[in-house]
């Protein structure tokens, strides 16, 4: 486990599993019996995936991960400086015109988080009841809740539970452990838990209002309220 971003994961009962979205052809057989994972984050905001996938199959259930789109776009950019760190701030990439507050949508970071955008593509091929969405802040507040509700959603009996995780404290997010074999705990590396730059709170509050409406009719699409809204959730 990691701090959670956009992550889209295919679980397929099928004899063949998939990592380019809806191409067979290239991956080994599934058992009888199994179901398959595939997640590459960038299913659920590529256009092309939702028609691919469906026409390889159509029974695909979908998990996406998702965070307060915010927060999604700082860590979004806290990733790319620790690659490029000449790149401009992050207050200067999410406007067009900061003067006159006008965000820069056509930025990937702040793009991605417009998730009702992408979910009507997605819909337009799987209904709804075939994809669940995953809290990204539950998933580290709560990991054992979420991950319970991903075994329910896939069939499966509820094996990972909360004896399953512990949180680290310098991460900052829960790591896996196997209590039945003693094993050391398992965290993600140093790529995930860094620490965000200071972002003036001027953009912050700039940002919350341009995500507000999208996230609304997030929230009216999935049936569920994320509660992004609330003061101190993009922190």
């Amino acid at each position: 486990m990691g701090e959670p971003g956009l992550v889209s994961v295919l679980a397929m009962p099928q004899r063949h599993r998939c990592t380019e979205a809806g191409d067979r052809s290239v991956m080994p057989k599934t058992l009888e019996g199994q179901i398959t994972m595939e997640k590459t984050p960038s299913y659920f905001v590529t256009n092309e995936a939702p028609k691919r996938i469906h026409s390889m199959a159509k029974d695909t259930k979908l998990i996406v991960v998702v965070r307060n789109p915010v927060t999604r776009a700082i860590s979004d950019y806290t990733q790319t400086l620790s690659k490029k760190p000449d790149i401009p701030t992050f207050e200067v990439l999410a406007f067009k015109n900061r003067t006159l507050g006008l965000i820069d949508a056509s930025w990937s970071a702040i793009r991605i988080g417009i998730y009702a955008l992408h979910l009507e593509n997605w819909l337009q091929y799987f209904p709804l009841s075939q994809i669940l969405f995953v809290s990204g802040e539950r998933l580290i507040i709560d990991p054992a809740g979420e991950m319970a509700k991903v075994q329910d959603f896939l069939g499966l009996k509820r094996l990972v539970t909360e004896k399953h995780f512990y949180f680290n404290k310098t991460k900052g997010f829960p790591c896996l452990k196997k209590p039945e074999d003693g094993s050391p705990p398992r965290c993600l590396g140093k790529s995930k838990g860094r620490t965000h730059p200071k972002i003036d709170p001027d953009v912050i509050h700039r940002l919350r209002k341009f995500y507000k409406p999208f996230n609304v009719m997030f929230y009216q699409m999935t049936g569920q309220d994320f509660q992004w809204e609330q003061e101190g959730s993009d922190k």
